[in-house]
């Protein structure tokens, strides 16, 4: 049988010729799991402080794989104001616990109340204030069932490489908004930040200890399972 090499520009060629209909059933699956009123708040909030919160679609795919590891230790870089940390501990079982991670203590703040307003008791979630990078090597090795990843764009091979020793096996490692809002798969020139997601999506897919998937919610989520 003869080898077909298929191009990434024939690939986005193909992909304009259906934007219309891929565009409204993106847009249908996306908002498929209605947000309560304390992942609302949580929203406002992220969206008043500048901040670009995970999209509804994201945050049910990130529910849903939290429910299917029966995670009980997720870690989270970038806590926001509190939108994917509702998420991942709506999916992780009952004493689980989010460590999460950011720079900004006053939306860690937020996130507290959206966490309390959603339901969840003070001890489901460890805040870290802090430089990712700074923070995660001082984190178990092996403890964790997920690392959702939604910091730095300029450290996500840093983020991957922490997260492949923090993760158990059959553990999850998340990369939210990997698509850059269509930058990441766009030929011609980029600026730094797309040119090291691209670096990021070559390193989860071709490493040997990740079983790789790019999830197409949001601004793409890059998920690897780690053998």
């Amino acid at each position: 049988m003869p080898t077909v090499t298929v191009t990434a520009r024939q690939l986005w060629g193909q992909e304009r010729a259906i934007t219309g209909n891929r565009q409204t059933s993106w847009t249908f699956a996306d908002a498929f799991v209605a947000e309560d009123e304390a992942l609302l708040w949580a929203r406002d909030q992220a969206h008043a402080a500048g901040l670009r919160p995970v999209s509804p679609g994201t945050g049910a795919v990130l529910r849903m794989l939290c429910a299917t590891l029966d995670a009980k230790a997720v870690a989270e870089i970038g806590t926001g104001t509190g939108v994917s940390g509702i998420h991942l501990l709506g999916g992780m079982r009952p004493d689980g616990v989010l460590t999460t991670v950011d720079t900004e203590p006053d939306c860690q703040q937020f996130a507290r109340e959206a966490f309390r307003a959603a339901g969840f008791a003070a001890n489901r979630a460890r805040f870290i204030p802090g430089r990712a990078l700074d923070v995660l090597p001082r984190l178990a090795d092996g403890g964790y069932d997920l690392v959702f990843c939604d910091g730095d764009r300029m450290e996500g091979l840093e983020y991957l490489a922490e997260s492949l020793r923090l993760l158990r096996p059959g553990g999850l490692v998340c990369f939210e908004g990997v698509l850059a809002d269509g930058r990441t798969v766009e030929s011609g020139p980029q600026p730094v930040e797309v040119v090291r997601l691209r670096e990021l999506v070559r390193a989860v897919r071709e490493s040997p200890e990740l079983i790789p998937s790019l999830v197409p919610v949001g601004d793409g989520l890059l998920c690897g399972v780690r053998r």
